[in-house]
């Protein structure tokens, strides 16, 4: 049966939670790989610079560039060969300063141009890039051979971009492990999640979890309203009576007529509607009890014309209960005058438009989006429920396919609901 009515609340706890770390344990992964092959690029520069420097300083160079090429070739071929077996280089081009190769690790290509740039080291400063040259691309570093200060010649040194690769490839072991370690550890957690769910919801689907959450914060809101409500008029009928009892008749009669007076005017609102909704009618009532209570100015203007939204009698409450309740408090934290605005009107398309107003002082910009997340709150952390309400607010009123909005100046939260069909 719960089957059917989608998955339950423990589940999605548990597919969050791990979608969540897989996505996190992937991009750990991709972002250990790049810094990797940033760090063997790095590392091939600084080994190509270092060792083309230290050939460059050789006197077995420096002696073989003054004479042939074919001498040269002859006295540096044996040399760069040996040095390219004992290192991790993959090549060793020595050459005359217009680039006329003197040695390379395919024969067949000495006497050729370099492939590459060298201005720079002709100049008498250092060359490093990557290149694609004879043996494919490589990094390489150029660097001038210098003889009394005058540049007789270049040395290139470089490493192939495959090698790299396969440094590259030799971490991927020690990555893989942290991604999977981390990928562990987050799915136990997402099991632990489940469970502690699970022990509170049970395997009820998420849906009637929020049901729940909506219907406790229904009574909630209702119950302060009617609490509110009762206390007052209590108030009013102590007072009236002692009035009473000292002959001040007038006056008690007075008392009892505003009270009256300012009911009825709410309950003609909610009657005139066309298909007013009696849950929230009560609860509009109690509110301006509650408001009266708390020396907040209380506004509620309801068009006859406005439709009844498509929600449930709880969830209604427990939208338009939440509004209220932290314009409420908005208000009464705030400084005079104090006062907070309902309106209920017709919107565009069958649908009910509802705004509430409040003279607070606002919700600063960069919490916009925030104060409407499960479990944030301006409000004191030690408050009950704190960070509960605009959630499901938001979580019911996008449900039901409508959309809520907060604008400034005053604080306004405007909610568009679709109207009920008949």
């Amino acid at each position: 049966m719960a089957a059917t009515r989608g998955a339950s609340a423990a589940s999605r706890v548990f597919l969050a939670f791990l979608s969540a770390v897989v996505a996190i344990a992937a991009l750990l992964a991709v972002l250990l790989t790049v810094d990797a092959q940033a760090a063997e690029r790095a590392e091939a520069e600084n080994l190509t610079l270092s060792l083309a420097r230290t050939i460059a300083t050789m006197p077995t160079v420096t002696a073989a560039m003054d004479g042939s090429d074919a001498g040269a070739t002859a006295a540096l071929q044996p040399v760069v060969l040996e040095i390219t077996a004992d290192t991790p280089l993959d090549f060793i081009t020595i050459m005359r300063p217009d680039g006329i190769r003197l040695t390379h690790p395919d024969p067949t290509q000495i006497g050729g141009r370099y492939l590459g740039t060298i201005d720079d080291a002709v100049a008498g400063g250092t060359v490093t890039e990557e290149f694609t040259g004879t043996l494919g691309p490589s990094v390489r570093s150029v660097v001038p051979v210098s003889d009394g200060g005058r540049v007789i010649g270049l040395v290139a040194a470089g490493v192939t971009v495959g090698n790299v690769w396969g440094q590259v490839w030799g971490r991927l072991p020690f990555v893989l492990g942290v991604a999977i370690a981390l990928a562990a550890v987050g799915a136990a957690a997402a099991l632990l999640a489940r469970r502690l769910t699970r022990r509170i919801a049970g395997d009820l689907p998420a849906s009637t979890v929020r049901d729940a959450v909506s219907s406790y914060e229904s009574v909630r809101t209702l119950g302060e309203a009617l609490r509110a409500q009762t206390h007052e008029h209590g108030n009013r009928m102590h007072t009236a009576v002692a009035l009473l009892e000292l002959g001040r008749t007038d006056e008690a009669i007075d008392i009892l007529t505003e009270t009256s007076r300012q009911s009825q005017e709410l309950v003609d609102q909610v009657a005139a509607r066309r298909d007013g909704d009696p849950t929230v009618g009560a609860l509009l009532l109690g509110k301006a009890a509650q408001a009266r209570e708390r020396g907040v100015g209380w506004t509620a203007e309801i068009d006859p014309t406005a439709p009844r939204s498509a929600l449930s009698p709880v969830d209604a409450v427990s939208v338009v209960g939440n509004l209220i309740d932290n314009a409420l408090d908005a208000a009464a934290a705030g400084g005079d005058p104090r006062w907070v605005r309902v309106v209920f009107a017709p919107a565009p398309g069958g649908a009910l438009a509802l705004s509430v107003s409040d003279s607070g002082a606002g919700v600063p910009a960069e919490l916009g989006e925030r104060i409407f997340e499960h479990g944030f709150s301006t409000k004191p952390a030690a408050s009950d429920g704190r960070g509960v309400g605009l959630a499901l607010v938001r979580s019911i009123v996008e449900g039901a396919g409508g959309a809520v909005d907060l604008s400034s100046a005053p604080t306004t939260f405007q909610v568009i609901l679709p109207g009920r069909r008949t």
